[in-house]
């Protein structure tokens, strides 16, 4: 598990007070087990909804509060605080299957259309009332004239909102009997946000004020479960079992140790028990204590990649890379489409300095970028891989596009069109080089 960090313009759900939103930085969290955990949930819905399963990119947002939402159209963000919170698995389906709604109903499209229409007409409204108010020598009611038509704008986008989220309430009980899973975990989930619209706004979670939500989801998803006859249905074994497994992972890497530790015992012998403890260990730097841990795990589950992923990252961490490849190996020989695994792997090879080591590891970050080609890290390793190859117009390439993902257009240009000096011209290599100078070259003319 590793944490990206970026700022964006995040066209959110969400509509403050002022009709706006802002740029703020998202700590992104990146877990195969926990994204894969995700998808298993998901699918399912995704399917009954009509929508392709590998159009949708789900992301972990490194945050305590409870929240999900829509962004960019196909982009689903779950905070780690509702996934941390969520009893069961149930409860992160039901959202799951409401914000899916919101994709399926291409709610975020229609919000920032109606956004446009509204404030062009609010600020219109806005200039010609405060102009007329100054004129007629009253210039003490432009304020009261502003004011008003922020009112008028505020109630127009909630009336348009809560519209959505009744269409998504809707499509969520849809989607979840067709997928054959109870609306309990949806209807629970509102019920503990029912109290949160009597908070202040500092007070309440981000889900309440970027959904609104009034005591009718509530009672459509009650009246929902007692007519569906997938309500007494309980989740599968292993969706329990893989929701436990994620709540311990993320407690685990999140919290304190001295926390976790409190709270899955040492005398607790449960599997997420001691998967929790042996994280908590890794982050107390006692080694030896989280690989014992992880052998009895082991031998209880010898086929489990991410017990394999962890091991790795244990002795990895402790600086014993040589011995971290071999679990590596194993992880990837289990799920061979785990690109985070081999990324991790590759930065051990790179470490040992050593020629058939780093040709292992260009070949693993080569068949990573099949699957997580946004990744700045496996781009940096990347350019080291070249490096070591001797093929310096692929390390310039490299470098551009971990540049580019991390918002450096400067430096992307610059690598970019060192890029194209050094390689073949008409190339593949060289025609990505050019789509890279292009787009900083067309970022900086807007700018």
């Amino acid at each position: 598990m590793y944490v990206v960090v970026f700022r964006a313009m995040v066209c959110l759900a969400l509509i403050t007070l002022s009709g706006q939103t802002s740029a703020r930085g998202i700590s992104l969290i990146r877990d195969t087990e926990i994204e894969n955990t995700i998808r298993v949930y998901s699918a399912p819905i995704f399917e009954v909804a009509g929508l392709q399963a590998s159009d949708i990119r789900i992301q972990i947002v490194n945050d305590p509060t409870l929240n999900a939402f829509v962004a960019g159209g196909q982009r689903l963000f779950i905070n780690t605080g509702l996934l941390m919170r969520a009893d069961h698995a149930g409860q992160v389906i039901g959202v799951i299957a409401h914000e899916t709604g919101h994709i399926s109903g291409g709610h975020l499209v229609r919000l920032q259309e109606s956004l446009r229409n509204t404030t062009a007409t609010s600020i219109l409204t806005l200039v010609l009332g405060g102009l007329a108010a100054v004129a007629s020598g009253q210039p003490e009611a432009a304020g009261a004239v502003i004011a008003g038509g922020a009112s008028v704008l505020q109630r127009s986008l909630l009336s348009y909102t809560r519209s959505m989220e009744q269409a998504a309430d809707q499509a969520a009980a849809n989607f979840l009997d067709e997928a054959g899973y109870s609306g309990k975990g949806l209807m629970e989930f509102l019920g503990t946000l029912s109290g949160q619209e009597l908070l202040t706004v500092e007070s309440q979670d981000p889900y309440t004020r970027s959904h609104p939500l009034t005591r009718d989801p509530i009672e459509f998803m009650r009246n929902h479960v007692a007519a569906s006859s997938f309500s007494n249905k309980p989740v599968p074994d292993d969706i329990r079992e893989a929701h436990d497994r994620m709540r311990a992972k993320l407690k685990g890497f999140i919290n304190p140790p001295a926390r976790t530790l409190r709270e899955y015992k040492a005398d607790d012998p449960g599997f997420s028990a001691r998967y929790a403890r042996a994280i908590a260990y890794k982050k107390l730097h006692k080694i030896n204590e989280a690989l014992a841990l992880l052998d009895d795990l082991l031998k209880e589950s010898p086929n489990d990649p991410f017990l394999f992923e962890l091991q790795g990252d244990i002795l990895q961490d402790a600086g014993r890379v040589a011995e971290s490849i071999p679990p590596y190996r194993k992880a990837i020989e289990i799920l061979p489409w785990a690109a985070l695994i081999r990324i991790n792997m590759a930065q051990s090879l790179l470490e040992l300095n050593d020629d058939a080591a780093s040709d292992e590891a260009l070949d693993n970050l080569q068949q990573a970028l099949r699957y997580k080609p946004e990744t700045p890290l496996l781009w940096r390793l990347l350019a080291t891989a070249y490096s070591r190859a001797d093929d310096q117009p692929h390390v310039m390439l490299a470098l551009a596009e971990e540049a580019i993902l991390i918002g450096k257009r400067s430096e992307a240009r610059q690598r970019a069109t060192r890029a194209m000096e050094l390689l073949p011209e008409g190339s593949a290599s060289w025609i990505r080089a050019q789509d890279i100078q292009n787009a900083t070259e067309n970022k900086k003319k807007k700018e």
